[in-house]
């Protein structure tokens, strides 16, 4: 099987959704962050071996926390993917730490800050104008 063929498309989208479902609802670690969703799953042709990304929205003690919680309870999940998807063989699993949604999050509130002071700017710039017109006409 190729590394991009359907098949294992589909398979890496149903192990994305499956392992979404699992941290979000069956394990009842508090380390896990409420706020962890997973990025992307790739799963190796032969089905043996499974890179998950996981992104934590918080700060850098929310995601120590989380990965440590998700690494000991990797026994856990991977019986749960085992027994909710009929594979030939269940992938270990391999957690990788992705900050690309906190990354994001954190460029659109820099964007709104440029825009909001720019168009604060602006607003100062026009009212400038209106009150400079008034004083010349005099």
């Amino acid at each position: 099987m190729r590394k991009n063929s359907v098949k294992n498309t589909r398979i890496n989208g149903e192990v994305q959704r499956v392992l979404a479902e699992i941290i979000r609802g069956d394990i009842k670690d508090p380390r896990i962050s409420p706020l962890t969703s997973v990025v992307a799953v790739e799963v190796a042709p032969d089905l043996k071996s499974c890179k998950a990304w996981i992104s934590v929205l918080g700060g850098e003690e929310a995601r120590k926390s989380t990965y440590e919680g998700l690494k000991s309870a990797e026994g856990y999940i991977r019986r749960q993917l085992a027994q909710t998807i009929n594979l030939r063989n269940t992938p270990d699993i391999t957690f990788i730490m992705d900050q690309s949604i906190e990354y994001g999050v954190n460029m659109a509130h820099r964007i709104d800050e440029v825009v909001g002071g720019a168009a604060e700017e602006d607003e100062a710039f026009e009212n400038e104008d209106e009150t400079s017109g008034d004083n010349n006409e005099e």
